[in-house]
């Protein structure tokens, strides 16, 4: 797998805000997107947080973090980032971002999907505190 680099993490109070960033060192992405993996979760499936249509700037989110996190992309740093705000301990994860090519959509833009990105960042821990 390719390797995305992430940062921004950390500990924070709940209503209190971060910013994920995401670079791609290569990129011709389709899709990148967040996923997250709460406490206690290996091996479970990640979470589906938010997406981006790279060329379009379309995004997409999971219903508990609209209206509190925003998904974005600068094509000119290879970039995406994640601005969390009203943060809450129930968005305490391990956040993971991904990048797939536009073959992994072939059957249908299932973008929520984990397993059709082949392209991973290491993880960053964000934990809230109550």
């Amino acid at each position: 797998q390719g390797q995305l680099v992430e940062s921004g993490g950390g500990l924070v109070q709940a209503g209190g805000s971060l910013r994920l960033t995401c670079t791609a060192p290569k990129h011709g992405f389709y899709t990148m997107t967040w996923f997250r993996q709460a406490p206690g979760a290996p091996g479970k499936e990640r979470e589906f947080v938010a997406a981006v249509t790279w060329s379009s700037g379309s995004t997409y989110y999971e219903d508990s973090v609209k209206g509190r996190f925003t998904i974005s992309r600068d094509s000119a740093k290879n970039a995406m980032y994640l601005q969390m705000e009203s943060l809450r301990p129930e968005d305490t994860a391990v956040y993971y971002c991904a990048g797939a090519a536009a073959a992994s959509f072939r059957d249908g833009y299932y973008f929520t999907d984990d397993k059709r990105y082949n392209y991973w960042g290491q993880g960053t821990q964000v934990t809230v505190s109550s």
